[in-house]
């Protein structure tokens, strides 16, 4: 009996694209590469969505570099919109190492202000305290009630293995609307819809305050806030990588089963992880408060909390690198509110964040194109 050879077709369809996952970490300055082709992607794409909008992407682009870093003084501008995203990405890097998604931070935002503000309107201190230790005080309140709003989630998520996205997320609209009440009742100011103004012992010295020492500080507005970021970005940073503690936080992100394995607590990391993360969020919201506001009220956040999600990616989660990401956030946040359409600023932003997680998949998995059998 003879046998008809079979012949593989030269169709297209006879190939078809396969995933795989890579069986080592690609080296890290294959992941820095493929990160900054990721971000012109997105600039690429925003540049394109601009044209069509009818603006021009050069002009605006340029017009972003300008207003952002065109001199001292809005550099200067530039680093107070810095420093709450430096404090809110770790926040998020930190949760993140752990393989916890705090999608909380705006919220944790929200009540480490209203902590700070407390101290004033209730008032625990007098008006006229010493400011180191009004500062003091109000950092504390702030630290503590960000610490309390990640405590909730951490604690349904190590106890009863509740989703801390779901948890975190709606817990922001929560803290939003706690503010709103004591915004809108308690605190009032003759019915406005904000408190009245803190006394002066009650703000971050900003660098203007020194112009009669320094006259270069003449107009600057960066204030201690951006102090507190560079600190505690080397806390993260010692935390995460030189104590037992952070070494106990990276093998629970990069392998729960191991860690389970090794005898560690993961129910109590869990909690004190996500304590921290909220405690880093709401000095956030202590320093802008008490360094840029100056009273508690509804709109002191253009969505920190959410950029420091995408902060934290761009950055790999590193701790120094999350300083020098904001920083350019932080241009984006000055420089859009002159460029029009008034979108185009969180567009930009939501690109990047779609281009980083696909640049993040490909850094996980390899594409192999293979004939059908």
């Amino acid at each position: 009996m003879s046998v008809t050879p079979t012949t593989r077709s030269s169709s297209p369809f006879s190939y078809r694209v396969v995933f795989e996952k890579r069986l080592k970490e690609p080296a890290g300055f294959i992941s820095f590469i493929i990160t900054l082709f990721a971000i012109f992607i997105a600039l690429v794409i925003s540049g394109i969505v601009i044209e069509l909008a009818g603006g021009d992407a050069l002009k605006s682009f340029a017009h972003i570099l300008k207003a952002s870093f065109g001199s001292l003084g809005v550099f200067s501008d530039t680093l107070v919109k810095a420093t709450p995203l430096i404090l809110v990405g770790l926040a998020c890097s930190v949760a993140f190492r752990a393989r916890l998604w705090n999608i909380g931070a705006e919220g944790q935002f929200y009540l480490g202000a209203f902590g700070a503000s407390a101290v004033v309107l209730t008032p625990l201190l007098p008006a006229d305290t010493s400011p180191w230790i009004f500062i003091t005080v109000m950092m504390a309140a702030g630290i503590l009630m960000g610490a309390v709003w990640g405590f909730i989630p951490g604690f349904l998520k190590a106890k009863y293995n509740v989703n801390e996205i779901i948890t975190t997320l709606m817990m922001n609209y929560i803290a939003v609307a706690w503010n709103n009440f004591f915004i809108y009742a308690i605190w009032s100011e003759s019915g406005f819809q904000m408190s009245r103004v803190f006394p002066k012992t009650a703000w971050l010295p900003r660098l203007a305050d020194y112009s009669k020492t320094v006259p270069a500080f003449r107009g600057l507005t960066t204030h201690l806030g951006l102090l507190f970021g560079i600190l505690a970005s080397i806390l993260v940073w010692f935390i995460l990588y030189r104590s037992r503690w952070g070494y106990e936080i990276r093998l629970i992100g990069d392998n729960p089963k191991a860690a389970q394995y090794a005898g560690l607590n993961i129910t109590r990391n869990t909690i004190l992880v996500m304590m921290f993360s909220g405690a880093l969020a709401g000095l956030a919201g202590m320093s802008e408060i008490t360094g840029v506001v100056h009273r508690l009220q509804g709109a002191i956040s253009p969505g920190y909390g959410f950029t420091g999600i995408i902060v934290a990616w761009l950055a790999k989660l590193n701790p120094f690198a999350v300083i020098l990401v904001s920083v350019l956030f932080g241009a984006l946040i000055l420089a859009g509110r002159e460029i029009q359409p008034s979108g185009i600023p969180k567009m930009i932003q939501g690109i990047i964040l779609v281009c980083l997680i696909a640049s993040d998949f490909f850094l996980r998995y390899q594409i192999r194109i293979v004939r059908r059998v």
